[in-house]
């Protein structure tokens, strides 16, 4: 592990159970190596799980853009680094960059991230929270615009399982994504989306799914590439926004 108040490096090794039936990294992964690395980073400086509970905080993800450069072998042992690169009111966004062994990029994920309290209410990042950086400036917080799902999208039903949860209670931001890529496999469309390399995700987080929630996806293409929007199939509330797109 590499030592940087303003980052942190960290090694992951690809395990089996993290793999797909072709041997490569899932892309849900990715966003969980970061999460983790943005926990290690904050820990590092003093910011542990017992200092957000003792104080009534905890960050939730808003928006993820995920850009994926290419595939990535089991067993391969992955660079990733993040830091914060933004601040704004209650936001921060943290830039991780994933390396294989030879130096190339694997994939960066931008997230975009809001600080709450106690009653889930958005509140001011602390001044405390410097630490991370002396000069990271501000951004504009990443959104999904999608059009009127379709008459014709494709659904797939999810029901909310107890694995998906994360030491919030939450459907894990990184589950998602699983919840995407199960659609998205479903279709020539989709198919053809998550075959393009490179490739980007985008996907905002509107609510919180509740445990064992059945759930309605609906996916359809558009002109470059997959949409997909997430809602609860009893109260209707959307849940999660997301595309699926060739990169730059």
């Amino acid at each position: 592990m590499t030592e940087d108040r303003f980052r942190a490096t960290i090694p992951y090794r690809v395990r089996f159970d993290e793999s797909t039936p072709a041997g490569n990294l899932r892309v849900s992964v990715l966003l969980r190596y970061a999460q983790d690395a943005a926990w290690i980073h904050s820990e590092r400086l003093g910011f542990d799980r017992g200092w957000y509970t003792a104080r009534g905080l905890w960050w939730l993800v808003r928006c993820a853009e995920l850009r994926v450069f290419d595939d990535v072998p089991m067993g391969e042992v992955l660079t990733v680094t993040t830091q914060v690169i933004g601040y704004r009111k209650v936001w921060a966004r943290r830039q991780t960059d994933v390396l294989r062994p030879a130096g190339q990029p694997a994939a960066q994920v931008l997230t975009d991230w809001v600080l709450t309290d106690a009653r889930g209410m958005p509140t001011r990042v602390p001044p405390e929270f410097g630490v991370f950086g002396s000069s990271i400036g501000t951004f504009t917080p990443g959104r999904v615009s999608l059009p009127p799902t379709p008459t014709n999208a494709a659904i797939h039903p999810v029901q909310v399982r107890h694995q998906d949860l994360d030491p919030m209670g939450h459907v894990n931001n990184a589950a998602y994504l699983d919840y995407l890529e199960e659609a998205a496999a479903d279709s020539a469309i989709g198919q053809s989306a998550l075959a393009a390399r490179p490739r980007r995700y985008r996907l905002e987080y509107l609510a919180p799914a509740a445990p064992r929630a059945d759930l309605a996806g609906r996916s359809w293409g558009f002109a470059s590439g997959l949409a997909y929007r997430l809602s609860d199939d009893g109260s209707g509330v959307e849940l999660l926004r997301a595309i699926v797109t060739p990169a730059e």
